[in-house]
């Protein structure tokens, strides 16, 4: 069955995952996710996608972006997984042996209002939501610590956000989410659906062609009808 077309229309802001073939573990030590940013630097020096941030996992990472161009999205990650990939393997001198990616990175449109920070807050508590460190700020491979720790060069991959953050953000960050938000994150997540209120995922599961995202899962329910054709 052929891939659906990827739709990510300049101006709105899109969830991007992807995670190591089976869970392989991209990210050994810290020089691995020292390797990645710099490949992380070099592709928004080449593409100039907005990122407003990110967090790099031992298995998969997390970026929130709003790119300038239909195209941006395809061209930025494409060629920052294609790049890590090949200096990953020639590292671990295992060229040849298959994948590191488990395939195209996905996307997850997200409405820029109050759902936009809940992702932002999703992202860069990850490595806190898994005991990796004990604030948020702590975890040095990712927007959370550039912002609170990085110098203004190390900021410049960042930029500012559509919507302002609440007050005292970082303890914002820090609170542990509602599970209902969770939840609803994790569920676009799983099923590629647009995280947003209810008329606008209508609207841009329309306008990406991601209605298919929005159907009950599971088989159909069975009709049975009576000889007049009306359903029993």
């Amino acid at each position: 069955m052929p891939r659906r077309p990827r739709k990510c229309p300049a101006g709105m802001c899109f969830h991007v995952l992807n995670r190591g073939v089976a869970r392989v573990t991209l990210f050994e030590k810290p020089e691995d996710y020292e390797a990645f940013e710099r490949v992380l630097a070099e592709a928004v020096a080449r593409i100039s996608l907005p990122i407003f941030s990110y967090c790099l996992m031992p298995n998969h990472w997390h970026f929130v972006v709003r790119p300038k161009t239909d195209q941006q999205p395809s061209e930025f990650f494409r060629w920052l997984t294609y790049t890590h990939t090949m200096r990953w393997h020639a590292h671990y001198h295992t060229e040849g042996t298959g994948h590191l990616y488990q395939g195209r990175f996905k996307t997850f449109p997200i409405e820029s209002d109050n759902h936009l920070l809940a992702v932002l807050r999703y992202v860069e508590r990850n490595a806190l939501r898994a005991s990796l460190c004990e604030q948020a700020e702590d975890w040095k491979y990712g927007s959370a610590w550039r912002m609170a720790n990085g110098d203004a060069e190390s900021r410049l991959i960042l930029s500012e956000w559509p919507v302002p953050p609440p007050r005292q953000w970082r303890a914002h960050v820090n609170k542990p989410q509602a599970e209902s938000e969770l939840e609803a994150i994790r569920s676009s997540v799983k099923r590629g659906t647009p995280y947003s209120s209810a008329k606008w995922l209508t609207q841009s599961a329309a306008r990406l062609q991601l209605k298919h995202t929005l159907r009950t899962r599971g088989r159909p329910r069975k009709h049975n009808y009576d000889s007049n054709g009306a359903e029993k």
